[in-house]
């Protein structure tokens, strides 16, 4: 029974924790818009009818592309590979740096609901705070100035934050947090490293190895796609001819 306690005591710190951050990332995006509006006059509310029922359809597709993840040959099968970012960076440049966290949070609820955790809800939180990282750089750097280029500095720069963050994210506390919760040995995920690359011998040699090339590769295929597509779905997205 005290086990039991303990365990749900564990659980329901982890989850305040989780909705502690989703509140810091909402208030980061909201601040940086306000603060965009006043310097340009705009008295236009931050989230308006249209933006709400939007980020609902971008939600969607970034759950649905979210279920589809798969394992990477270079890092663990706890390591999945999506690219859910994908409609919440092209949300994140058409909407504000709101929308893109708002994004993000709904895939992640929607993708539970539908499918439930495999990580004790150690990996849903990795993969919206890690997101985040990479979609607030990007859509702030783009709001200020909304062009080609800071389009490309904006992707450029999330995708570095986010393999920067979510390597050391997952080294100090992700891991660790994982291997409490999931009741797995810290060694025991290092082994399983191992297996697959034998130069992971310890927490930080696996970050290095296998999280910071997945976030390298999932930021760069976003961008790229998000880069090529994005000018020809604009106009759709703002109503505009």
């Amino acid at each position: 029974m005290n086990n039991l306690a303990a365990t749900f005591m564990e659980n329901l710190i982890f989850v305040l924790e989780f909705l502690g951050l989703v509140a810091a990332m909402v208030i980061i995006a909201y601040v940086v818009e306000k603060l965009e509006k006043k310097k340009n006059g705009v008295k236009e509310r931050t989230l308006t009818t249209r933006k709400i029922a939007m980020i609902g359809v971008f939600s969607a597709i970034a759950a649905v592309l979210h279920v589809m993840d798969f394992p990477i040959p270079f890092a663990p099968d706890f390591y999945k590979l999506d690219f859910s970012e994908l409609p919440a960076l092209i949300g994140a440049f058409a909407f504000g740096p709101v929308a893109a966290v708002m994004i993000e949070f709904c895939k992640i609820v929607l993708k539970l609901l539908f499918k439930g955790t495999s990580t004790a809800f150690v990996g849903d939180l990795a993969n919206f705070i890690i997101g985040c990282t990479f979609l607030l750089p990007a859509s702030i750097i783009y709001l200020f100035r909304k062009n080609k280029k800071n389009a490309v500095i904006g992707c450029v720069v999330g995708t570095l934050v986010m393999t920067i963050f979510g390597t050391a994210f997952n080294a100090v506390y992700l891991l660790p947090k994982f291997a409490e919760l999931y009741g797995l040995p810290l060694d025991s995920i290092i082994e399983m490293g191992h297996v697959i690359n034998p130069a992971i011998n310890s927490v930080n040699t696996l970050v290095v190895f296998a999280v910071a090339p997945m976030n390298i590769l999932k930021g760069g295929i976003v961008s790229i796609v998000t880069m090529l597509i994005y000018k020809k779905i604009s106009p759709i997205l703002h109503n505009t001819k």
